[in-house]
C-alpha cells in the first residue's frame, strides 16, 4: 500500500513538473515570436519607405527564411546531440540583435543582411522548443501539449504583427524594432533561470556517416513526409499572409491601423482554435482528416482575400484563416512528434521548421514577381490553388495504418 501511494504521490509530482514546464516553454514561445514577429507588417512599410518595391521586399523577408530553412535540420540534430539549452539560449540572443540592428539600418540591402541573422536565430529556437515540448510530454497527450504549445507560437506569430502595426502607426515604425528586441533579451533571462534541461541520456557525438543515415531513414518516413508537404502547402499560405497582405491593404487605400485589425483577428481566431484542435487530435482516429480539412479552409479563404474590397471582409477571411490554420498546423506537429522515435524528434522538428520557412520563402520570393506582373488579385487565387495542390500530395503521400 505504501508503495502505491509513493507511486501515485511521484506520478503527481512528475505531471506537476512537466506542467510547468511546459508553461514556462509556451511563455518563452509566445513573446518570442510576438516579438520577432511584431516587425512583419513593420519591415515591408519600412523597407518601402527606403526606397524598395515589392520584389525587394519579398527579398528581404525571404532572406530570414533562406536561414531558418537551411539551418533548421542542423541546428535539430545539434539539439539531438548536445542538449536543448545551447541552441535555445543561442537562438534567443540572436533574435534580440537582430532587432536592435534593425532599428539602425538605412537601406534595404542592410535589412536584407540582418534577417540572415533573424533567420539564424529562427532556426536554433523553434526546433529546440519543440523537441522539448515532445520531450517532458507523454506519447498520450502530445496532441494537447502541442494545442498548448502551437497556440502560443501562431498567437505570438499573429498577435505580434497585430500589435507592432498598432505601434508603429502610434510611436512611429523604427521603435518597433527597439521594444521587439527588448522583449526577447527578457525571455533570455527566462529561459536561463527557469528552463533547466531535461532530463536525458547522455548524448555522444555521432560521425557524419551516421548523420546521413539517420536523415535517410527519415526519407523512408511516408507519414513525415506528407506531413512537411502539407506544412510547405499551409506555409505558402501564411506566407503570402505574413509578406504582402499589409502592401495589399496600403493598396486598398487603408490604414496602417486596418493592417493591425487584421493581423490582430487572424492571431486572436488562430490561437483560440488551437486547443480545440489539440484536443480533436487526441481522440480521433484518422487524424489525416484534420489536416487535410484545416489545409483545404486555408486554400480558400487566401484565394477568398483576393476578392474583399474593405475591411470587413478582410477581417472575416482573415478569421476563416485563423481557424484553418488553427486546426492544420495543430495536428501536423503531433503527427510528426509521433512518427519518430525519440532520439530522431530533433531532427523530424528541425525538418518541420524548415518545410514552414521553405513554404514562406517561396512564397515571398515567387509572389512578390507575380503581383508586380499580374497584380494581388491574381496571385491570391495562384496562391490558394498551389496550396490545394500540396493537400492533394499530403493524401497520396500519407497512408493510415
Amino acid at each position: 500500500m505504501s508503495l502505491k501511494i509513493n507511486t501515485q504521490a511521484t506520478m503527481k509530482s512528475h505531471q506537476a513538473s512537466s506542467a510547468y514546464l511546459l508553461l514556462i516553454a509556451c511563455l518563452i514561445s509566445f513573446v518570442c515570436f510576438f516579438g520577432s514577429y511584431m516587425r512583419i507588417p513593420i519591415v515591408p512599410l519600412f523597407a518601402a519607405s527606403l526606397g524598395a518595391d515589392t520584389v525587394q521586399v519579398g527579398l528581404i523577408n525571404s532572406a530570414f527564411m533562406v536561414m531558418a530553412g537551411v539551418l533548421s535540420i542542423p541546428s535539430g540534430l545539434l539539439s539531438d546531440r548536445v542538449g536543448r539549452r545551447v541552441p535555445l539560449l543561442g537562438g534567443l540572443i540572436l533574435l534580440a540583435v537582430s532587432s536592435f540592428l534593425l532599428y539602425w539600418s538605412n537601406s534595404p540591402l542592410q535589412m536584407g543582411c540582418i534577417y540572415l541573422v533573424f533567420g539564424v536565430g529562427l532556426s536554433a529556437l523553434s526546433p529546440t522548443l519543440m523537441s522539448y515540448i515532445a520531450d517532458i510530454t507523454p506519447p498520450e497527450a502530445l496532441g494537447h501539449a502541442f494545442g498548448w504549445y502551437t497556440m502560443s507560437l501562431y498567437g505570438g506569430m499573429t498577435l505580434g504583427p497585430a500589435a507592432g502595426g498598432f505601434l508603429g502607426s502610434l510611436l512611429g515604425l523604427r521603435t518597433v524594432f527597439l521594444f521587439a528586441g527588448s522583449l526577447i533579451l527578457f525571455m533570455f533571462f527566462v529561459a536561463l533561470f527557469f528552463l533547466p534541461a531535461p532530463s536525458v541520456k547522455s548524448r555522444k557525438p555521432r560521425m557524419l556517416a551516421d548523420v546521413m543515415t539517420t536523415l535517410l531513414s527519415l526519407r523512408r518516413n511516408r507519414k513525415l513526409i506528407a506531413c512537411l508537404m502539407a506544412t510547405v502547402g499551409g506555409c505558402v499560405g501564411f506566407g503570402m499572409f505574413v509578406s504582402f497582405m499589409p502592401l495589399y491593404i496600403r493598396s486598398l487605400g487603408m490604414s496602417t491601423t486596418t493592417v493591425g485589425c487584421v493581423f490582430a483577428t487572424q492571431a486572436l481566431v488562430n490561437a483560440l482554435s488551437r486547443l480545440p484542435a489539440g484536443w480533436l487530435c487526441d481522440r480521433v482516429g484518422d487524424r489525416r482528416i484534420l489536416v487535410m480539412l484545416g489545409c483545404f479552409m486555408l486554400a480558400f479563404s487566401i484565394a477568398v482575400f483576393g476578392l474583399c474590397s474593405s475591411g470587413v471582409q478582410l477581417v472575416i477571411t482573415a478569421a476563416m484563416m485563423g481557424i484553418s490554420m488553427g486546426i492544420a498546423f495543430t495536428v501536423a506537429c503531433a503527427l510528426i512528434a509521433a512518427s519518430v522515435p525519440p532520439k530522431m524528434r530533433g531532427l523530424a522538428m528541425g525538418c518541420y521548421n524548415t518545410s514552414v520557412y521553405a513554404g514562406m520563402m517561396l512564397c515571398s520570393v515567387g509572389m512578390g514577381v507575380v503581383i508586380r506582373e499580374n497584380g494581388f488579385r491574381f496571385a491570391f487565387f495562384l496562391c490558394g490553388l498551389v496550396i490545394a495542390g500540396f493537400v492533394v500530395l499530403f493524401r497520396i503521400l500519407y497512408r493510415q495504418e
